[in-house]
């Protein structure tokens, strides 16, 4: 949250001041992340900055100070390609997030209604909310705008020239050119140079890419079209094909003439709602929203990973991290109406539970025990001798009886979001 030391100029001394640091430290704490090429944790900086803070600050009055390579780290995209992120160290998140701070308030108030990416009080759910009102209006084509590799192609020139027009302490702005020209190391130790791009992973690259956006917001609405932009996601929506297609062609000569970044024709287009998506979610001609397919691939891959009972993982380990996996991914897709759908892929779900419980239970005896302790008698304890694999086993009528929804939630404290209030059941 800005402070009074960022209400009317960004300058290296407020950057430093005492109270935008500490709400900066709180930033990078609560957002946790990986060491960067220096090894150091946060526990570890946060000790180091104690002792060494003074001549840190010095340097960094006087220009003396240099920001460390950015560790490259490998992220695999939905496509099948990967995303590279950049990882400073955590003293260099500390500094971008201190910097962020002092210049988002400068912007704030100019950009556009229509970005929601990144933004204070903003977010992907504002975005589709506004895609539905056009679609309900009549809208129902849509321009789908992809920037090839846009955070990699961003014009260091040209982001300065417009950071440069609201910043106005030259030493800042030798600070921020340096977190954007610092080398990357990749995986394999080498370091590669940069001179164009601005590296996700740091906390001040979201900024910077809506700031270098902002004249595209500007001239889409200069131009009088119904559009939403998330990031690098811009879709824009219009009555008709002949529209969509004279708008393709007239946004993407702009964006490569003006921005000078390149964009993907082979994943841009002009579609009908019913063929397209945005943010993982599917849009509908009649202005409903639903989960798209390869949203929905993406988290059974997720699902496949994390219920892969030959993963030395402990029951409490699992449940920790399917926890956070599955409620933020049922908090993030909540808009949609998948009704439908959702039966289906809840008992999918629980049969992969199913399997990694049968699988943890070894041996015959294991899973004679196992079934008795969770309430089956009779004759369908004899599955315990099966010779069946694991996944049909998964969904014998027995497995179903031991590991119902209300077992899974109170005795193994298992979510599924969905079935919280059936849990009952």
């Amino acid at each position: 949250m800005p402070n009074e030391t960022t209400t009317r100029e960004a300058t290296l001394e407020t950057v430093l001041a005492s109270d935008n640091l500490r709400a900066a430290w709180r930033a990078v704490k609560a957002n946790d992340g990986a060491a960067g090429v220096d090894g150091m944790s946060i526990q570890q900086t946060e000790a180091h900055l104690r002792e060494h803070w003074e001549t840190i600050r010095g340097k960094l009055l006087n220009g003396a100070y240099a920001p460390a390579a950015v560790r490259a780290v490998d992220i695999p995209k939905a496509n099948g390609g990967v995303r590279t992120l950049g990882i400073p160290t955590t003293l260099d998140r500390l500094l971008q997030q201190a910097i962020h701070q002092q210049m988002s308030p400068l912007w704030e108030p100019e950009f556009s209604d229509h970005s929601h990416g990144f933004r204070p009080n903003r977010s992907a759910h504002d975005a589709v909310r506004e895609a539905q009102g056009y679609i309900l209006a009549g809208k129902t084509w849509v321009v789908d705008v992809d920037l090839k590799s846009f955070f990699d192609e961003v014009h260091h020139d040209i982001l300065m020239h417009r950071v440069g027009r609201k910043v106005r302490d030259k030493r800042l702005l030798r600070l921020i050119g340096d977190y954007l020209r610092a080398p990357m190391q990749k995986p394999d130790g080498s370091w590669e140079k940069r001179r164009k791009g601005t590296p996700q992973g740091g906390p001040l690259s979201p900024l910077l890419a809506n700031i270098y956006l902002d004249p595209l917001d500007k001239e889409l609405e200069k131009r009088g079209l119904s559009f939403v932009r998330y990031a690098d996601d811009i879709a824009i929506f219009v009555s008709s094909e002949r529209s969509a297609r004279r708008v393709l062609e007239s946004v993407t000569e702009w964006i490569e003439k003006h921005l000078k970044v390149p964009v993907n024709r082979e994943k841009s287009g002009a579609r009908p709602t019913d063929e397209s998506s945005l943010l993982g979610f599917r849009l509908y001609a009649d202005g409903r929203v639903g989960v798209a397919p390869k949203a929905v691939e993406r988290m059974k891959d997720r699902v496949r990973e994390l219920w892969d009972a030959q993963r030395s993982r402990s029951l409490s380990e699992l449940r920790t991290k399917w926890g956070r996996y599955i409620n933020g991914w049922w908090n993030y897709f909540r808009l949609a109406d998948w009704r439908r759908e959702v039966e289906d892929l809840i008992g999918w779900i629980r049969r992969h539970m199913r399997k990694w419980f049968w699988l943890r239970w070894k041996t015959s005896r294991g899973r004679y025990n196992a079934l008795r302790e969770h309430g089956v008698r009779g004759r369908s304890l004899g599955i315990a001798r099966s010779v069946l694999g694991a996944w049909p086993m998964a969904c014998h009528r027995a497995m179903n009886q031991a590991l119902k929804n209300k077992v899974l939630l109170e005795k193994h404290k298992l979510i599924i979001p969905w079935l919280l209030a059936e849990a009952s059941g």
